[in-house]
């Protein structure tokens, strides 16, 4: 009966939609807020979507009827760190296909600070939080809403992204009250949130958005693709933003050397997958030896462009702390431009007023793969590059790192440090870190056996701000977990193994297993 009389009323309401004035205090049904809603859109004069772009508009088209005036911003290539004896005023456009300076050494990108410096630190803070969570093309995107600190020239419909950044600040409650001493401030950037699970989307929008840009007119350059070597997470996202562009993408990938999950990411969006026997240093050399002979450009962490886009997950972690600077970022480090990214991120942010200081850094390495941590304890006297020992942690396996110099100064400008993590360290890690809600991969593992280090050291205290930086999902990385939980990797306890349990399927098995499961809890 009352079915049938919420039916009635439901038929009534549709056929009469502006009679019926509903109680205030009685809930309506569903439906009924349904209808109301559409009855009321439909009574609204045309007026009020006049917000809304046309149908046969994308946001592209929509963004570039909006586009405000250039604001005189610039940015370049320059040495890094200027040559002693070289000249002062080397620079190049961000337009030149060049990877390296006239001495051979690295470069970076600068921007015109005295033109960003004529706003003040709140007319940037109020700008980038005015953008978060929009959809207004490009600035949805966690890198682009910070378009004039990335590159502030290119024309928006040359950018290249998937909505990447705006990855979430996880709190991790439980593992710093029980595991890390009562440590009640402790987060984790979940740089791996992102569209190829990695942090390498971060760079890889920027300096696809840039190649995209040199090979239309009127610059025309004839750019027959884009290629990289990678440990894996630097391949899929350069893949997944050349498939989105339309630019051809060439990986070489050292073979057996990473996860089955990273190594489909590149196939499935069509790139050229070159397996070589080597290691990631082996297909730098490679890599270099054909972007010199072939019109390919180099995507590799060598080229700074990518730096800027990483750097916005400095800019964003304060963001999300309304502003306000954390006191350590703990950072995983293998070709470590990541360290120098963050480093820029947060200087940038403090010469411009947006904060007063910057965080200590921590740079964290795989003891299988250290040559920074050495580099550290020699007191910073004798760099030796290495030949990297395989590691769970095989996106940082690297022995020669390119940004070596980028790290140092990074980490000298912060008073930082550099920890390392064996193998058996950065799983029990990862695998504790997992038994409080995360789903870690083993790199982050590595930055959070540094900050157990730290902490048994009383270098970083109970109450102080840490953001643990992890740079990629923990799904890119199954296999070592599997292996992990199955207590199958040789020399290694498993402390935190939580194997499955075989159980014949009646009752009293069932009971037996949870009753000793469960004992004292119930």
């Amino acid at each position: 009966m009352a079915a049938t009389t919420h039916a009635s009323f439901l038929s009534f309401l549709l056929s009469h939609p502006r009679s019926v004035t509903p109680n205030p205090h009685l809930p309506l049904h569903p439906a009924a807020h349904r209808v109301r809603c559409a009855t009321d859109a439909a009574a609204q004069p045309a007026e009020a979507n006049k917000h809304r772009r046309a149908a046969d508009e994308n946001i592209r088209e929509e963004a570039a009827r909006h586009r405000a005036p250039k604001q005189g911003l610039s940015a370049w290539y320059a040495p890094f760190p200027p040559a002693p004896n070289g000249d002062p005023d080397e620079r190049y456009s961000l337009d030149e296909i060049v990877y390296r300076s006239s001495s051979g050494g690295l470069l970076d990108v600068r921007h015109d600070m005295d033109a960003l410096a004529r706003f003040p630190g709140s007319y940037w803070r109020d700008l980038f939080d005015s953008r978060v969570g929009r959809t207004t093309w490009p600035y949805g995107s966690g890198v682009w809403s910070k378009k004039e600190f990335v590159l502030p020239e290119i024309d928006p419909d040359h950018i290249v992204s998937l909505f990447e950044g705006n990855s979430n600040l996880f709190w991790a409650e439980r593992l710093g009250r029980e595991h890390l001493g009562g440590m009640n401030d402790l987060w984790v950037k979940h740089c791996g949130i992102s569209h190829t699970g990695s942090f390498k989307d971060l760079g890889m929008t920027v300096l696809v958005s840039q190649v995209n840009r040199l090979r239309r007119a009127p610059l025309s350059r004839p750019i027959a693709g884009v290629g990289c070597a990678s440990t894996g997470d630097t391949s899929a996202a350069l893949s997944a933003y050349c498939a989105a562009a339309g630019i051809p993408a060439i990986v070489f990938l050292p073979a057996n050397r990473i996860s089955l999950e990273q190594l489909i990411q590149p196939i499935a969006n069509g790139a050229t997958v070159l397996s070589l026997d080597t290691d990631f240093d082996g297909c730098m050399r490679l890599i270099r030896e054909v972007t010199a002979e072939l019109p390919i450009y180099l995507a590799n962490s060598l080229n700074s462009l990518r730096l800027e886009g990483q750097k916005t997950a400095a800019i964003e972690i304060l963001q999300q702390f309304d502003w306000e600077v954390p006191d350590w970022v703990i950072v995983p480090g293998g070709n470590l431009g990541n360290i120098y990214a963050f480093y820029k991120g947060f200087e940038m942010c403090c010469v411009l007023g947006l904060v007063d200081r910057v965080p200590r850094l921590v740079c964290a390495q795989a003891a299988n793969a250290n040559p920074l941590y050495r580099y550290y304890k020699s007191g910073w006297t004798e760099f030796q590059p290495q030949v990297a020992e395989p590691t769970f942690a095989s996106a940082i396996q690297i022995g020669d790192p390119v940004s070596i110099d980028r790290a140092v100064v990074a980490l000298k400008m912060t008073n930082g440090i550099v920890e390392e993590a064996t193998e058996e360290e950065l799983m029990n890690a990862m695998s504790l870190a997992d038994r409080t809600g995360m789903f870690a991969c083993p790199h982050t593992g590595v930055a959070l056996a540094a900050l157990f280090k730290l902490r048994d050291q009383r270098v970083i205290g109970a109450n102080e701000r840490v953001v643990v930086v992890s740079t990629a999902h923990g799904l890119k990385f199954s296999q070592s977990k599997i292996d992990y939980h199955d207590s199958k990797i040789e020399d290694m306890a498993c402390k935190y193994a939580n194997p499955p349990v075989s159980v014949k399927a009646n009752f009293g098995a069932v009971m037996d297993v949870l009753k000793k499961r469960l004992k004292g809890k119930l």
